[in-house]
């Protein structure tokens, strides 16, 4: 990718000024703007889709990690902090990478290079969630199965699952949710998983590769029929 679309997010507008700076040096990144917190930078990000964001942990009001946690979609994340006791929390959602205050030009060029790398896989659209004061980055093309339980949504991806607090009606206008398919009022399951069709008495049945089956209510299977054909 030869243009990564770059936020800077840190309520000290020094450390803004010079994350700008040395992002100079690689003409790869293109800096959209720069937020000095939560609330500017969720508005900026839902408007903007960048693909990098450096972001401060701990800022006024709601902090980094806040951040990420409301977001529908979410970018690659390098954390800049002066605070270290983040490190293991920060790694536990897949950050790209973590700097320390002030930024050494060795550390950043680091983490610069792992963006460039990461990032022109295009490793596909992502979702952050916490779940039981643990945070979870995870991408979509990882979650085969989406439940619907009261007002939250349980994912399942590998052999994980976690909550959600959302619908299926609003994932389903997720763009990082195309890949699925609504069985019925109940069940979003992802396309790419799709081991078996079944046909019974009841109407028809999908087996995931993951082992779940799942009913195909009458209502949906016309459309479903429509989807398999293409």
């Amino acid at each position: 990718m030869n243009n990564i679309r770059t936020l800077i997010i840190d309520d000290e507008r020094g450390a803004r000024q010079e994350l700008i700076r040395m992002l100079k040096s690689y003409p790869q990144f293109t800096v959209l703007g720069e937020a000095a917190n939560a609330d500017e930078a969720e508005k900026l990000i839902g408007f903007l889709k960048p693909d990098l964001i450096f972001l401060d942990i701990q800022m006024p009001g709601r902090s980094g990690f806040d951040l990420l946690e409301n977001l529908i979609h979410v970018p690659q994340v390098i954390f800049v902090t002066a605070f270290d006791n983040y490190a293991v929390q920060a790694f536990d959602v897949s950050a790209m990478d973590y700097l320390m205050k002030p930024v050494r030009e060795e550390r950043f060029k680091s983490a610069i290079d792992k963006a460039l790398e990461k990032i022109g896989t295009n490793d596909g659209a992502a979702i952050f969630v916490k779940d039981r004061g643990k945070h979870h980055l995870i991408k979509w093309k990882d979650v085969h199965l989406i439940e619907s339980v009261e007002n939250y949504a349980r994912l399942f991806f590998g052999q994980e699952q976690v909550l959600l607090k959302t619908s299926l009606n609003k994932l389903e206008e997720n763009p990082g949710c195309q890949r699925f398919f609504r069985a019925n009022r109940s069940i979003l399951f992802n396309i790419d998983y799709i081991r078996l069709i079944k046909k019974d008495d009841d109407g028809t049945l999908v087996e995931l590769s993951t082992g779940e089956l799942i009913r195909i209510s009458e209502r949906q299977a016309i459309k479903f029929r429509n989807l398999i054909k293409q």
